[in-house]
């Protein structure tokens, strides 16, 4: 019960982008030994995404092994979504290619997300790589 408290109060921090408060909440949770599921970790990162936090978004990502959980897509997509909004691109390509290495398949929002920061850094020739590599491992555009 607690843990989806937790989580429900760190997604609510997430619709605001107050990702100090989800990183606060996510501390409290392990400091009360409340458990800590993909689902809450996927929450923090995109609330640090939508603060322009990538690092804490990716420092949540890393964290995650050493709470023994398994990140997902949802994770990955979250943490690309964090540095595309950021304009890492290189760190969100970087993500996309190392989320394929641990057995996840990437969805168009991740492959977008990364696309769309190449884009912001004007970066055309790895958006064009990302866009042909979408379609070769047979995920549909939503263009």
């Amino acid at each position: 019960q607690d843990t989806v408290s937790y989580t429900a109060a760190i997604s609510a921090c997430q619709q605001d982008g107050e990702w100090q408060h989800a990183l606060h909440l996510l501390s409290v949770m392990r400091d009360r030994a409340v458990a800590v599921n993909e689902i809450t970790c996927s929450a923090a990162i995109g609330a640090c995404g939508k603060g322009s936090a990538w690092q804490a978004a990716l420092a949540v990502l890393g964290s995650m092994v050493d709470m023994m959980l398994t990140p997902s897509t949802n994770s990955f997509c979250a943490s690309i979504s964090a540095c595309e909004k950021s304009e890492q691109w290189q760190v969100a390509v970087m993500l996309l290619l190392s989320s394929q290495t641990l057995a996840l398949q990437p969805d168009v929002i991740g492959f977008s997300a990364a696309i769309s920061a190449c884009e912001k850094g004007a970066e055309w020739l790895p958006a064009l790589w990302l866009l042909t590599h979408m379609r070769k491992v047979d995920i549909a555009s939503n263009v």
